[in-house]
């Protein structure tokens, strides 16, 4: 009898040597399930690192990232389930983002499935999103459409109209077909095979202004600051007035690292706002080689550009905080405009500092990392005085005209002269001349809605969120009341609910009454507010900068979102109705915020052939901080500043760490709060020289979308701080648990 043993043996092996093992993380954001899963798979099947795939899951089936493949298993090869199948044809992650997400995973505590979801549009997920295609009719032969044609009855006039409309154009979309001569026609045509149908990719273009101008020649130190950064592959800080022209500084950088040596790069902007305008002159200089990435764009237009950047097809990439994990390959270059901006912080899950991430990706690639602003931040600052960052100053404008005038007012000396408007007299005295002369005006606020509060006079009681331990703000145009953080609306009162009284008070203003008192006080002149009300919807921001650009309407009212990066040829003055309201924050980072906004919002007037003027309104006249601010002494409020925190050991001489815990049910971050405190206790006894400041207590918004929130803050000095994070870190992933969430943020943008 025949020995099959060995043959069998030689077919498992074989079989054997024919699977390899992808290390995949599952889809599933829970710090208990963040490690690594081995599925196998067949060597024919070609996945590779960086692929989407479909596995089993317990019971479930679900998506997962293949982030590494091997020939062994790390477990026992009979418990290892197979791919079910890949979810793209193509690889989804590049190497270097995996790399990034490592980073991440390691520095800052984030789960690697929420670091690789960065890297994808979210609505690919679960397959909500996909190509988009359109199905196109062609002839696949004149003869055999000329020859079916003679064969028509003579009542046939949709099919003969068709076919000669086809003979002419050779290919079309069924969908104009169908409307042009019906859908039986074309569904005949169709079925005799004159008309095959074969389906094309439709890219969706995101919405863009139009923008055209001839490439204009660098100044002398536009061209010094171009030839620098090219010099070498560094971190800069471009510290430039405004009006000093960064973004063209930024263009031609750009141009001779895409078209001479041929890599990639990525232009970050803070605000949606500032994009549209951004990329129009991007796409003015380099065409279809710019994509465009922020949350302002549809789903689609979003997966058909990412799609592109990962295809190689676009060569550079514009957008807000997330473009920043574009599928780039061969990045030469990564400029990060207005650095100093809050915005470039997320202060939602996944945690993370754009600068720094940058920073990594830079460094992933060799490539060059500007950072650029008119009013540096302090860290950023103190890192070119001390040699981190090569600097790079501007201190003039395109035009040589020097900077507007600031004028600062007193509005104590209003009341006391008997007038308790918002505006000043002499706001009141320039807008009119402004008006008058057919320039436009600029007025920002930091606050939206018409009032920030309403409040009973006679008991005190003030409407609040029911979701959120905050006031809820009065917004006159949709007479409603509106959280500012859960976004829930309620219904105005004009009776106290608490005492029945009729004496309501409105709180500090907002945008929306600052219009409506303009209106009031200059009939007929056309108004347009920007602010997250009146941008709500897709295009909003770029309909309303390109009207306020087209002299649509003399004055521009606006939040921060006016701020920074626009330019306006015909802006002669800029109001700053309440420049107070960043002062007070209860923030370290309050005093920079403030001359920082001054100095950007100063920074919109006066910037073409126009002198401009800038009148600034506070109760605090003599603060140091708009002193300085109204003569643009950048280096005069750094000098101050920085010796301010090494006094009070602020960053950067000192890392600022909140432990944020947050739960629907109180007891349970009350619990977890405390008992997380009581271990760092006793690292501070450890690290005693280390630890500045340690304390525990409710968050300022002490419960946000009906979750409560407690928090630990705690100030290191720079020198054993990672150790003392690293164990922070691991103390929060111990004690993370079902309807709670621990969040440690590194030097947060906002403790409340």
């Amino acid at each position: 009898m025949l020995n099959l043993l060995p043959i069998i043996y030689i077919f498992v092996k074989i079989y054997i040597m024919s699977k390899k093992y992808a290390k995949v993380i599952v889809d599933i954001a829970s710090s208990q399930i963040d490690k690594v899963f081995d599925y196998s798979f067949d060597e024919k099947d070609n996945y590779q690192i960086g692929m989407r795939v479909l596995v089993p899951f317990g019971a479930r089936v679900i998506e997962g990232y293949i982030i590494d493949i091997s020939n062994t298993a790390s477990i026992e090869k009979s418990k290892i389930k197979s791919i079910i199948r890949p979810l793209e044809n193509f690889v989804c992650i590049n190497s270097d983002q995996l790399e990034l997400a490592k980073y991440m995973k390691e520095t800052i505590n984030v789960g690697m499935c929420d670091a690789l979801r960065l890297f994808l549009p979210s609505e690919m997920r679960n397959g909500k999103i996909k190509e988009l295609q359109e199905t196109i009719l062609f002839l696949p032969s004149k003869e055999t459409a000329i020859k079916y044609l003679s064969t028509l009855r003579k009542n046939s006039h949709a099919q003969e109209s068709a076919i000669l409309f086809m003979l002419e154009q050779g290919s079309y979309k069924q969908a104009e077909l169908n409307k042009k001569f019906g859908s039986s026609a074309i569904t005949k045509l169709k079925e005799n095979g004159v008309l095959l149908a074969s389906l094309k990719v439709v890219r969706r273009i995101p919405a863009s202004i139009d923008y055209f101008e001839s490439k204009p020649t660098l100044t002398e130190l536009q061209n010094i600051a171009k030839q620098k950064i090219l010099s070498q592959n560094k971190k800069y800080l471009l510290h430039g007035v405004t009006g000093c022209g960064k973004t063209e500084i930024y263009m031609s950088v750009m141009e001779h690292i895409v078209n001479t040596k041929n890599k990639t790069g990525i232009m970050l902007v803070p605000e949606i706002s500032l994009t549209p305008q951004t990329l129009a002159r991007f796409r003015s200089r380099f065409g279809d080689k710019v994509a465009i990435l922020h949350s302002g764009l549809s789903a689609g237009e979003r997966f058909d550009e990412w799609k592109r950047i990962l295809m190689g097809d676009a060569k550079i990439v514009v957008g807000a905080r997330s473009a920043i994990f574009a599928p780039l390959k061969n990045i030469g270059i990564i400029i990060i405009d207005e650095e100093h901006d809050g915005s470039y912080v997320s202060e939602s899950n996944p945690r993370y500092n754009t600068i720094e991430i940058a920073t990594k990706r830079a460094e992933l690639f060799d490539a060059t990392l500007v950072l650029g602003s008119a009013t540096p931040s302090i860290v950023s600052y103190h890192k070119a005085m001390t040699g981190e960052y090569e600097l790079i100053e501007i201190n003039e404008r395109i035009n040589k005209k020097p900077l507007p005038p600031v004028q600062i007012v007193d509005m104590t000396n209003e009341i006391r002269n008997g007038n308790p408007d918002i505006f000043s007299t002499a706001l009141k005295d320039e807008l009119q001349k402004t008006i008058q002369e057919g320039n436009q005006a600029m007025l920002f606020i930091n606050r939206r809605g018409y009032s920030s509060f309403l409040q009973c006079k006679d008991c005190g009681w003030v409407a609040k969120c029911q979701s959120c331990d905050v006031s809820l703000v009065y917004h006159k145009a949709d007479n409603a009341l509106k959280c500012h953080y859960c976004e829930k609306r309620y219904r105005v009162f004009d009776v106290c609910p608490d005492c029945g009284s009729v004496n309501i008070k409105h709180g500090s203003i907002g945008t929306e009454q600052v219009v409506s008192k303009l209106k009031e006080m200059f009939s007929g002149v056309k108004v347009i507010r920007m602010d997250n009300d009146t941008t709500k919807t897709k295009g909003a921001h770029a309909k309303l900068l390109s009207d306020f650009k087209e002299g649509k309407a003399q004055i521009l009212v606006g939040t921060q979102m006016i701020a920074k990066g626009h330019d306006f040829p015909s802006v002669t003055l800029v109001g700053i109705i309440d420049a107070d309201v960043s002062l007070h924050q209860s923030s370290y980072k309050a005093p920079e915020r403030t001359f920082s906004l001054i100095t950007q919002v100063a920074g919109r007037a006066g910037r073409a052939d126009k002198q401009g003027k800038i009148l600034l309104q506070t109760y605090a006249p003599r603060n140091y901080i708009y002193r300085l601010a109204s003569i643009y002494d950048f280096a005069g409020f750094y000098k101050k500043e920085i010796n301010l925190r090494e006094t009070t050991a602020f960053p950067p001489f000192s890392k600022i760490i909140r432990i944020l815990f947050t739960s629907s049910d109180e007891a349970i971050a009350k619990e977890v709060a405390k008992v997380y405190y009581d271990s760092v206790r006793e690292l501070a006894k450890e690290y005693q020289n280390c630890f500045i400041y340690l304390g525990a207590m409710r968050s300022p918004v002490s419960r946000i979308q009906n979750k409560f929130r407690y928090q630990i803050l705690i100030r290191l000095k720079i020198e054993q701080s990672d150790k003392i994070i690293k164990k922070l870190y691991e103390q929060a992933d111990k004690l993370n648990k079902r309807d709670l969430s621990i969040f440690v943020e590194l030097d947060p943008s906002s403790l409340s």
